[in-house]
Protein backbone atom coordinates (compact mmCIF):
# COMPACT_ATOMS: atom_id res chain seq x y z
CA UNK A 1 0.00 0.00 0.00
CA UNK A 2 1.52 3.38 -0.97
CA UNK A 3 2.25 5.76 1.90
CA UNK A 4 -0.09 8.67 2.48
CA UNK A 5 2.08 10.54 5.01
CA UNK A 6 5.70 11.72 4.79
CA UNK A 7 7.00 13.08 8.11
CA UNK A 8 9.58 15.86 7.84
CA UNK A 9 10.08 16.69 11.48
CA UNK A 10 8.90 15.88 15.02
CA UNK A 11 10.01 18.55 17.48
CA UNK A 12 8.85 20.61 20.45
CA UNK A 13 6.43 22.57 18.27
CA UNK A 14 4.64 19.49 16.93
CA UNK A 15 4.72 17.40 13.77
CA UNK A 16 5.51 18.65 10.24
CA UNK A 17 4.58 16.40 7.31
CA UNK A 18 3.22 16.14 3.80
CA UNK A 19 0.15 14.11 2.98
CA UNK A 20 -1.86 12.93 0.01
CA UNK A 21 -5.08 12.19 1.89
CA UNK A 22 -7.10 13.10 4.95
CA UNK A 23 -6.72 10.12 7.25
CA UNK A 24 -6.86 9.44 10.98
CA UNK A 25 -3.31 9.22 12.43
CA UNK A 26 -2.36 7.70 15.79
CA UNK A 27 0.62 9.22 17.60
CA UNK A 28 2.35 6.64 19.79
CA UNK A 29 5.01 6.98 22.47
CA UNK A 30 6.92 3.69 22.83
CA UNK A 31 4.07 1.85 21.06
CA UNK A 32 1.37 3.36 23.33
CA UNK A 33 -1.17 5.59 21.59
CA UNK A 34 -1.38 9.00 23.25
CA UNK A 35 -3.16 11.10 20.63
CA UNK A 36 -4.97 10.91 17.30
CA UNK A 37 -5.47 13.61 14.66
CA UNK A 38 -6.73 13.83 11.07
CA UNK A 39 -3.96 14.67 8.63
CA UNK A 40 -5.89 17.55 7.01
CA UNK A 41 -8.92 18.30 9.14
CA UNK A 42 -6.87 19.00 12.27
CA UNK A 43 -3.77 20.57 10.68
CA UNK A 44 -2.78 23.63 8.73
CA UNK A 45 -0.64 24.13 5.64
CA UNK A 46 2.65 25.86 6.51
CA UNK A 47 4.60 25.77 3.24
CA UNK A 48 3.12 27.07 -0.02
CA UNK A 49 5.29 24.85 -2.18
CA UNK A 50 4.86 21.09 -2.39
CA UNK A 51 7.49 18.85 -0.85
CA UNK A 52 9.25 17.12 -3.77
CA UNK A 53 6.11 17.52 -5.85
CA UNK A 54 4.04 15.49 -3.37
CA UNK A 55 1.97 17.90 -1.28
CA UNK A 56 2.31 21.11 0.76
CA UNK A 57 3.95 20.78 4.16
CA UNK A 58 1.43 20.75 6.98
CA UNK A 59 1.89 21.09 10.73
CA UNK A 60 -0.04 20.08 13.81
CA UNK A 61 0.89 21.32 17.29
CA UNK A 62 1.02 19.11 20.35
CA UNK A 63 -2.16 19.34 22.46
CA UNK A 64 -1.62 21.65 25.44
CA UNK A 65 -2.48 18.90 27.93
CA UNK A 66 0.18 16.63 26.41
CA UNK A 67 3.02 19.16 26.20
CA UNK A 68 4.08 19.00 29.85
CA UNK A 69 4.82 15.29 29.49
CA UNK A 70 7.01 15.69 26.39
CA UNK A 71 10.35 16.25 28.05
CA UNK A 72 13.02 13.60 27.43
CA UNK A 73 13.55 10.86 24.89
CA UNK A 74 11.16 8.27 23.48
CA UNK A 75 10.35 6.30 20.38
CA UNK A 76 7.69 8.26 18.53
CA UNK A 77 5.66 6.52 15.86
CA UNK A 78 2.78 7.58 13.63
CA UNK A 79 0.35 5.08 12.15
CA UNK A 80 -2.88 4.94 10.20
CA UNK A 81 -5.67 4.39 12.75
CA UNK A 82 -7.66 2.17 10.39
CA UNK A 83 -4.97 0.05 8.73
CA UNK A 84 -2.13 0.16 11.24
CA UNK A 85 0.30 1.31 8.51
CA UNK A 86 3.34 2.89 10.19
CA UNK A 87 4.39 6.17 8.58
CA UNK A 88 7.10 7.22 11.05
CA UNK A 89 9.06 5.35 13.72
CA UNK A 90 12.11 6.99 15.27
CA UNK A 91 13.77 7.88 18.57
CA UNK A 92 13.07 11.55 19.28
CA UNK A 93 14.40 14.01 21.86
CA UNK A 94 11.97 16.65 23.11
CA UNK A 95 12.34 19.41 25.67
CA UNK A 96 15.58 18.93 27.58
CA UNK A 97 16.11 15.57 25.88
CA UNK A 98 17.08 14.08 29.24
CA UNK A 99 15.39 11.07 30.81
CA UNK A 100 12.44 9.06 29.54
CA UNK A 101 9.21 10.53 28.24
CA UNK A 102 6.33 9.04 30.24
CA UNK A 103 2.77 10.05 29.50
CA UNK A 104 1.38 8.93 32.84
CA UNK A 105 -0.40 10.30 35.87
CA UNK A 106 1.02 10.39 39.39
CA UNK A 107 -0.03 6.80 39.99
CA UNK A 108 1.89 5.58 36.96
CA UNK A 109 -1.22 4.97 34.85
CA UNK A 110 -0.76 5.53 31.09
CA UNK A 111 -2.72 8.48 29.69
CA UNK A 112 -4.11 9.31 26.27
CA UNK A 113 -6.21 12.00 24.61
CA UNK A 114 -9.83 10.80 24.60
CA UNK A 115 -12.71 11.70 22.29
CA UNK A 116 -13.36 14.90 24.25
CA UNK A 117 -9.78 16.10 23.95
CA UNK A 118 -8.91 15.35 27.58
CA UNK A 119 -5.69 13.64 28.66
CA UNK A 120 -7.06 10.81 30.80
CA UNK A 121 -6.41 7.15 31.67
CA UNK A 122 -7.63 5.31 28.57
CA UNK A 123 -8.46 1.63 28.41
CA UNK A 124 -5.37 0.81 26.34
CA UNK A 125 -3.17 1.46 29.36
CA UNK A 126 -5.21 -0.57 31.83
CA UNK A 127 -4.56 -4.11 32.97
CA UNK A 128 -6.97 -7.03 32.59
CA UNK A 129 -7.92 -6.60 36.24
CA UNK A 130 -8.69 -2.93 35.66
CA UNK A 131 -10.91 -3.74 32.66
CA UNK A 132 -12.67 -6.43 34.70
CA UNK A 133 -13.33 -3.85 37.43
CA UNK A 134 -14.80 -1.47 34.84
CA UNK A 135 -17.07 -4.21 33.51
CA UNK A 136 -18.17 -5.06 37.04
CA UNK A 137 -19.07 -1.41 37.58
CA UNK A 138 -20.90 -1.26 34.25
CA UNK A 139 -22.95 -4.35 35.09
CA UNK A 140 -23.78 -2.92 38.52
CA UNK A 141 -24.99 0.37 37.02
CA UNK A 142 -27.00 -1.44 34.34
CA UNK A 143 -28.73 -3.47 37.05
CA UNK A 144 -29.40 -0.37 39.16
CA UNK A 145 -30.88 1.58 36.25
CA UNK A 146 -32.93 -1.44 35.16
CA UNK A 147 -34.41 -1.64 38.65
CA UNK A 148 -35.91 1.84 38.19
CA UNK A 149 -38.19 0.55 35.43
CA UNK A 150 -36.38 1.40 32.17
CA UNK A 151 -34.32 -0.87 29.91
CA UNK A 152 -30.71 0.37 29.70
CA UNK A 153 -28.22 -0.71 27.05
CA UNK A 154 -24.67 0.04 25.93
CA UNK A 155 -24.41 3.25 23.92
CA UNK A 156 -21.92 5.31 21.91
CA UNK A 157 -18.27 4.22 22.33
CA UNK A 158 -19.11 1.32 24.62
CA UNK A 159 -21.66 -0.04 22.14
CA UNK A 160 -19.19 0.50 19.30
CA UNK A 161 -16.52 -1.50 21.10
CA UNK A 162 -18.89 -4.37 21.86
CA UNK A 163 -20.32 -4.64 18.34
CA UNK A 164 -17.24 -3.88 16.24
CA UNK A 165 -14.49 -5.44 18.35
CA UNK A 166 -16.07 -7.35 21.19
CA UNK A 167 -13.87 -5.30 23.54
CA UNK A 168 -13.58 -1.86 25.06
CA UNK A 169 -12.03 0.69 22.69
CA UNK A 170 -8.42 1.29 23.63
CA UNK A 171 -8.72 5.05 23.10
CA UNK A 172 -11.90 5.35 25.17
CA UNK A 173 -11.92 6.42 28.81
CA UNK A 174 -15.44 5.88 30.13
CA UNK A 175 -18.57 3.81 29.67
CA UNK A 176 -21.72 5.06 27.96
CA UNK A 177 -25.21 3.73 28.63
CA UNK A 178 -28.55 4.69 27.16
CA UNK A 179 -32.23 3.90 27.39
CA UNK A 180 -35.27 4.70 25.29
CA UNK A 181 -38.21 5.83 27.38
CA UNK A 182 -41.69 4.48 26.83
CA UNK A 183 -42.86 8.10 26.99
CA UNK A 184 -43.00 10.23 23.86
CA UNK A 185 -43.27 13.71 25.37
CA UNK A 186 -40.04 15.47 26.45
CA UNK A 187 -41.66 16.70 29.66
CA UNK A 188 -42.48 13.15 30.70
CA UNK A 189 -38.98 12.01 29.69
CA UNK A 190 -37.45 14.68 31.95
CA UNK A 191 -39.71 13.75 34.86
CA UNK A 192 -38.78 10.11 34.43
CA UNK A 193 -35.06 10.94 34.30
CA UNK A 194 -35.22 12.84 37.59
CA UNK A 195 -37.18 10.00 39.17
CA UNK A 196 -34.47 7.56 38.05
CA UNK A 197 -31.86 9.84 39.59
CA UNK A 198 -33.73 10.08 42.90
CA UNK A 199 -34.04 6.31 43.15
CA UNK A 200 -30.39 5.76 42.32
CA UNK A 201 -29.29 8.44 44.79
CA UNK A 202 -31.40 6.80 47.49
CA UNK A 203 -29.43 3.61 46.87
CA UNK A 204 -26.16 5.44 47.45
CA UNK A 205 -24.98 6.19 43.91
CA UNK A 206 -23.07 9.45 43.35
CA UNK A 207 -24.74 11.32 40.50
CA UNK A 208 -24.20 14.60 38.67
CA UNK A 209 -26.62 15.80 36.02
CA UNK A 210 -25.74 16.97 32.51
CA UNK A 211 -29.23 18.02 31.44
CA UNK A 212 -32.89 17.20 31.84
CA UNK A 213 -32.31 13.93 29.99
CA UNK A 214 -28.80 12.78 30.89
CA UNK A 215 -26.69 12.29 33.98
CA UNK A 216 -23.42 10.73 35.09
CA UNK A 217 -22.89 8.07 37.74
CA UNK A 218 -19.43 8.17 39.35
CA UNK A 219 -17.92 4.78 40.02
CA UNK A 220 -14.51 4.09 41.56
CA UNK A 221 -12.83 0.99 40.24
CA UNK A 222 -9.20 -0.09 40.52
CA UNK A 223 -7.98 3.29 41.86
CA UNK A 224 -9.68 5.20 39.05
CA UNK A 225 -12.95 7.13 39.38
CA UNK A 226 -14.86 7.00 36.12
CA UNK A 227 -18.12 8.58 35.10
CA UNK A 228 -20.66 6.27 33.47
CA UNK A 229 -22.88 8.47 31.34
CA UNK A 230 -26.57 7.57 31.19
CA UNK A 231 -28.28 9.10 28.15
CA UNK A 232 -32.07 9.16 28.03
CA UNK A 233 -34.00 9.04 24.78
CA UNK A 234 -37.46 8.63 23.32
CA UNK A 235 -39.33 7.83 20.13
CA UNK A 236 -41.85 10.24 18.63
CA UNK A 237 -43.58 10.11 15.25
CA UNK A 238 -41.01 7.80 13.72
CA UNK A 239 -37.93 9.60 15.04
CA UNK A 240 -35.45 8.58 17.71
CA UNK A 241 -33.98 11.24 19.98
CA UNK A 242 -31.15 10.02 22.20
CA UNK A 243 -29.36 12.54 24.39
CA UNK A 244 -25.93 13.40 23.21
CA UNK A 245 -26.07 13.43 19.45
CA UNK A 246 -28.94 11.41 17.93
CA UNK A 247 -32.07 12.75 16.24
CA UNK A 248 -32.94 10.56 13.24
CA UNK A 249 -35.81 8.70 11.58
CA UNK A 250 -35.98 5.35 13.32
CA UNK A 251 -38.03 2.15 13.46
CA UNK A 252 -39.11 1.17 17.01
CA UNK A 253 -38.34 -2.45 16.08
CA UNK A 254 -34.66 -1.45 15.95
CA UNK A 255 -34.81 -0.71 19.70
CA UNK A 256 -36.98 -3.33 21.38
CA UNK A 257 -36.77 -6.05 22.41
CA UNK A 258 -33.18 -5.57 23.54
CA UNK A 259 -30.58 -8.08 22.44
CA UNK A 260 -27.10 -8.88 23.75
CA UNK A 261 -23.52 -8.47 22.55
CA UNK A 262 -20.33 -9.64 24.19
CA UNK A 263 -17.99 -7.07 25.69
CA UNK A 264 -14.71 -8.62 26.78
CA UNK A 265 -16.49 -11.98 26.93
CA UNK A 266 -19.44 -10.74 28.98
CA UNK A 267 -22.98 -10.53 27.56
CA UNK A 268 -24.27 -6.96 27.70
CA UNK A 269 -27.65 -5.50 26.70
CA UNK A 270 -27.76 -3.74 23.32
CA UNK A 271 -30.60 -2.47 21.10
CA UNK A 272 -32.37 -4.96 18.86
CA UNK A 273 -30.49 -3.58 15.81
CA UNK A 274 -27.27 -2.14 17.28
CA UNK A 275 -25.83 -1.42 13.83
CA UNK A 276 -28.70 1.03 13.22
CA UNK A 277 -27.82 2.88 16.40
CA UNK A 278 -24.14 3.00 15.47
CA UNK A 279 -24.95 4.37 12.03
CA UNK A 280 -27.09 7.05 13.67
CA UNK A 281 -24.27 7.88 16.10
CA UNK A 282 -21.17 7.62 13.91
CA UNK A 283 -22.42 7.54 10.32
CA UNK A 284 -22.08 4.76 7.72
CA UNK A 285 -18.31 4.48 8.32
CA UNK A 286 -18.71 3.33 11.93
CA UNK A 287 -16.91 0.07 11.17
CA UNK A 288 -13.65 1.94 10.43
CA UNK A 289 -11.62 2.80 13.58
CA UNK A 290 -11.32 6.55 14.16
CA UNK A 291 -10.08 7.60 17.65
CA UNK A 292 -10.28 11.25 16.55
CA UNK A 293 -13.95 11.07 15.50
CA UNK A 294 -15.87 14.32 15.97
CA UNK A 295 -19.64 14.46 16.16
CA UNK A 296 -21.34 16.76 13.66
CA UNK A 297 -24.80 16.99 15.15
CA UNK A 298 -27.41 18.59 12.85
CA UNK A 299 -28.53 22.04 13.95
CA UNK A 300 -32.12 20.78 14.13
CA UNK A 301 -31.15 18.19 16.74
CA UNK A 302 -29.06 20.65 18.75
CA UNK A 303 -31.95 23.12 18.92
CA UNK A 304 -34.38 20.40 19.94
CA UNK A 305 -32.15 19.12 22.74
CA UNK A 306 -31.43 22.65 23.95
CA UNK A 307 -35.15 23.45 24.07
CA UNK A 308 -36.22 20.16 25.66
CA UNK A 309 -33.34 19.15 27.91
CA UNK A 310 -30.22 21.30 27.96
CA UNK A 311 -31.70 24.72 28.62
CA UNK A 312 -31.27 24.14 32.35
CA UNK A 313 -27.49 23.54 32.25
CA UNK A 314 -25.79 25.84 29.73
CA UNK A 315 -22.03 25.32 29.57
CA UNK A 316 -22.05 22.37 31.97
CA UNK A 317 -19.63 20.27 29.92
CA UNK A 318 -17.12 23.15 29.73
CA UNK A 319 -17.06 23.57 33.50
CA UNK A 320 -17.08 19.83 34.15
CA UNK A 321 -14.02 19.37 31.93
CA UNK A 322 -12.25 22.33 33.52
CA UNK A 323 -12.88 20.88 36.97
CA UNK A 324 -11.38 17.53 35.91
CA UNK A 325 -8.09 19.27 35.05
CA UNK A 326 -7.80 20.94 38.48
CA UNK A 327 -9.43 18.23 40.58
CA UNK A 328 -6.34 17.29 42.59
CA UNK A 329 -4.48 20.59 42.48
CA UNK A 330 -4.12 22.47 45.80
CA UNK A 331 -6.63 25.25 46.37
CA UNK A 332 -4.95 28.65 45.82
CA UNK A 333 -4.30 30.25 49.24
CA UNK A 334 -4.73 33.90 48.28
CA UNK A 335 -8.26 35.35 48.22
CA UNK A 336 -9.74 37.78 45.72
CA UNK A 337 -10.18 41.45 46.59
CA UNK A 338 -13.91 40.89 46.68
CA UNK A 339 -13.48 38.15 49.28
CA UNK A 340 -11.46 40.50 51.49
CA UNK A 341 -14.27 43.05 51.24
CA UNK A 342 -16.86 40.36 52.02
CA UNK A 343 -14.94 39.48 55.17
CA UNK A 344 -14.99 43.08 56.40
CA UNK A 345 -18.72 43.43 55.73
CA UNK A 346 -19.57 40.09 57.33
CA UNK A 347 -17.58 40.85 60.47
CA UNK A 348 -19.08 44.33 60.72
CA UNK A 349 -22.72 43.13 60.61
CA UNK A 350 -22.25 39.72 62.21
CA UNK A 351 -23.18 37.82 59.04
CA UNK A 352 -22.38 34.46 57.53
CA UNK A 353 -21.07 34.28 53.96
CA UNK A 354 -22.76 32.58 51.00
CA UNK A 355 -20.53 32.28 47.96
CA UNK A 356 -22.35 31.64 44.68
CA UNK A 357 -20.15 30.25 41.91
CA UNK A 358 -17.39 29.31 44.33
CA UNK A 359 -15.61 27.15 41.70
CA UNK A 360 -12.67 25.57 43.58
CA UNK A 361 -13.56 27.37 46.80
CA UNK A 362 -10.39 29.39 47.38
CA UNK A 363 -12.33 32.44 48.61
CA UNK A 364 -14.72 30.31 50.68
CA UNK A 365 -11.86 28.42 52.32
CA UNK A 366 -10.00 31.64 53.09
CA UNK A 367 -13.13 33.16 54.68
CA UNK A 368 -13.83 30.03 56.74
CA UNK A 369 -10.24 30.11 58.02
CA UNK A 370 -11.01 33.63 59.34
CA UNK A 371 -13.73 32.22 61.57
CA UNK A 372 -16.75 32.89 59.37
CA UNK A 373 -19.57 30.47 58.65
CA UNK A 374 -19.51 29.82 54.90
CA UNK A 375 -21.77 28.09 52.39
CA UNK A 376 -20.05 27.51 49.03
CA UNK A 377 -22.29 26.92 46.01
CA UNK A 378 -21.20 25.82 42.57
CA UNK A 379 -22.58 24.48 39.31
CA UNK A 380 -19.97 21.66 39.34
CA UNK A 381 -19.95 20.27 42.90
CA UNK A 382 -16.82 18.16 42.49
CA UNK A 383 -14.78 21.31 41.84
CA UNK A 384 -15.21 22.10 45.55
CA UNK A 385 -13.86 18.71 46.64
CA UNK A 386 -10.41 19.89 47.73
CA UNK A 387 -11.78 22.90 49.64
CA UNK A 388 -14.39 20.75 51.38
CA UNK A 389 -11.77 18.16 52.36
CA UNK A 390 -9.45 20.87 53.72
CA UNK A 391 -12.30 22.42 55.70
CA UNK A 392 -13.23 19.07 57.24
CA UNK A 393 -9.61 18.34 58.15
CA UNK A 394 -9.23 21.76 59.79
CA UNK A 395 -12.64 21.69 61.47
CA UNK A 396 -13.89 24.77 59.62
CA UNK A 397 -17.52 25.82 59.28
CA UNK A 398 -17.74 25.43 55.50
CA UNK A 399 -20.43 23.53 53.62
CA UNK A 400 -20.29 22.87 49.85
CA UNK A 401 -23.62 22.63 48.03
CA UNK A 402 -24.91 22.40 44.46
CA UNK A 403 -26.72 25.34 42.86
CA UNK A 404 -27.95 25.78 39.29
CA UNK A 405 -29.13 29.34 38.66
CA UNK A 406 -30.84 28.30 35.41
CA UNK A 407 -33.16 25.82 37.12
CA UNK A 408 -36.01 27.05 39.34
CA UNK A 409 -36.16 23.87 41.40
CA UNK A 410 -32.55 24.41 42.47
CA UNK A 411 -32.85 28.17 43.11
CA UNK A 412 -36.09 27.97 45.08
CA UNK A 413 -34.98 24.98 47.14
CA UNK A 414 -31.66 26.54 48.13
CA UNK A 415 -33.27 29.95 48.65
CA UNK A 416 -35.73 28.39 51.08
CA UNK A 417 -32.92 26.50 52.82
CA UNK A 418 -30.98 29.74 53.32
CA UNK A 419 -34.08 31.69 54.40
CA UNK A 420 -34.68 29.24 57.26
CA UNK A 421 -31.29 30.15 58.74
CA UNK A 422 -31.78 33.31 60.84
CA UNK A 423 -29.45 36.27 60.72
CA UNK A 424 -27.89 38.50 58.07
CA UNK A 425 -25.84 37.12 55.21
CA UNK A 426 -23.27 38.36 52.74
CA UNK A 427 -23.64 36.86 49.27
CA UNK A 428 -20.40 36.78 47.32
CA UNK A 429 -20.80 36.33 43.55
CA UNK A 430 -17.56 36.78 41.68
CA UNK A 431 -17.88 36.27 37.90
CA UNK A 432 -21.29 34.66 38.15
CA UNK A 433 -23.33 37.36 36.43
CA UNK A 434 -21.15 37.07 33.32
CA UNK A 435 -21.00 33.25 33.40
CA UNK A 436 -24.73 32.59 33.30
CA UNK A 437 -27.72 33.42 31.13
CA UNK A 438 -30.24 36.23 31.54
CA UNK A 439 -32.50 33.77 33.36
CA UNK A 440 -29.58 32.91 35.64
CA UNK A 441 -29.00 36.57 36.46
CA UNK A 442 -32.66 37.01 37.38
CA UNK A 443 -32.41 33.85 39.49
CA UNK A 444 -29.43 35.26 41.39
CA UNK A 445 -31.59 38.26 42.28
CA UNK A 446 -34.39 35.90 43.36
CA UNK A 447 -31.95 33.96 45.55
CA UNK A 448 -30.89 37.23 47.18
CA UNK A 449 -34.52 38.16 47.87
CA UNK A 450 -34.98 34.89 49.78
CA UNK A 451 -31.61 34.59 51.52
CA UNK A 452 -31.29 38.24 52.63
CA UNK A 453 -34.68 38.68 54.28
CA UNK A 454 -32.94 39.18 57.62
CA UNK A 455 -30.64 41.76 56.06
CA UNK A 456 -27.23 41.64 54.46
CA UNK A 457 -25.45 42.52 51.25
CA UNK A 458 -24.65 41.20 47.78
CA UNK A 459 -21.10 41.70 46.51
CA UNK A 460 -20.86 40.89 42.81
CA UNK A 461 -18.20 41.41 40.16
CA UNK A 462 -18.41 40.69 36.45
CA UNK A 463 -16.89 41.65 33.12
CA UNK A 464 -18.69 44.03 30.82
CA UNK A 465 -19.74 42.57 27.46
CA UNK A 466 -17.61 45.18 25.70
CA UNK A 467 -14.37 44.03 27.34
CA UNK A 468 -11.47 43.03 25.12
CA UNK A 469 -10.39 39.39 24.90
CA UNK A 470 -13.39 38.03 26.83
CA UNK A 471 -12.87 34.68 28.60
CA UNK A 472 -14.28 31.54 26.99
CA UNK A 473 -16.84 31.08 29.74
CA UNK A 474 -18.48 34.51 29.37
CA UNK A 475 -22.16 33.96 28.53
CA UNK A 476 -24.43 36.43 26.80
CA UNK A 477 -24.25 40.17 27.40
CA UNK A 478 -24.79 41.10 31.05
CA UNK A 479 -26.45 44.51 31.21
CA UNK A 480 -25.69 46.60 34.30
CA UNK A 481 -28.98 48.50 34.19
CA UNK A 482 -31.01 45.30 33.79
CA UNK A 483 -29.16 43.65 36.67
CA UNK A 484 -29.67 46.70 38.87
CA UNK A 485 -33.41 46.62 38.05
CA UNK A 486 -33.60 42.91 38.93
CA UNK A 487 -32.00 43.60 42.32
CA UNK A 488 -34.46 46.42 42.96
CA UNK A 489 -37.37 44.10 42.21
CA UNK A 490 -35.80 41.58 44.59
CA UNK A 491 -35.94 44.08 47.46
CA UNK A 492 -32.53 45.77 47.43
CA UNK A 493 -32.74 49.09 49.29
CA UNK A 494 -29.43 50.44 48.06
CA UNK A 495 -27.25 49.64 45.05
CA UNK A 496 -23.77 50.98 44.25
CA UNK A 497 -22.08 50.30 40.90
CA UNK A 498 -18.37 50.87 40.25
CA UNK A 499 -16.62 50.27 36.93
CA UNK A 500 -12.91 49.43 36.89
CA UNK A 501 -10.17 47.92 34.76
CA UNK A 502 -8.63 44.52 35.50
CA UNK A 503 -5.69 43.40 33.38
CA UNK A 504 -7.00 45.28 30.37
CA UNK A 505 -10.59 44.07 30.78
CA UNK A 506 -13.49 46.30 31.77
CA UNK A 507 -15.34 45.04 34.82
CA UNK A 508 -18.11 46.09 37.23
CA UNK A 509 -18.52 45.74 40.96
CA UNK A 510 -22.10 45.83 42.24
CA UNK A 511 -22.87 46.23 45.95
CA UNK A 512 -26.50 45.65 46.90
CA UNK A 513 -27.94 46.13 50.39
CA UNK A 514 -31.06 44.58 51.94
Amino acid sequence: MPRFLWVRRVDDRGIAFATTADRSVDVCVDDRRVWTFWSRRDTEARAPRPLQGIAPVRRVAWPASLQRHLDGRARISLRDSATGEVCFDRDVALGSGEGEILVQNRMGVDLGIDKSGRLVPTFAGRSDDDIAALLDATEAVLAAVRATGVEPFLAYGTLLGAVREGAVLGHDSDADLGYVSRHSDPVDVVRESFEIQRRLAADGWEISRYSGGAFKISVTEAEVTRGLDVFGGFLDQGRLYLMGEVGVDFDPAWVFPLGTAELEGRPMPVPARPEKFLEAMYGPSWKVPDPAFKFTTPERTIRAFDDWFRGTKPGSRLWDRRSAVTLRKPVPPEPSRLARKARKVAQAIGAEVVEVGAWRGSDSLWLARRGLRVTAYDYVPRALGMAQAAAEEEGLDLEARYLNLTEWRSVLAEGAWLARRPGPKVILARHVVDATSGFGRDSLARLCSMALRDGGQLLAEFYLPTTKNPPAWLVGTPDVAAFRAALRRAGATGIDVVEFDRNGRRAVRVLGEW
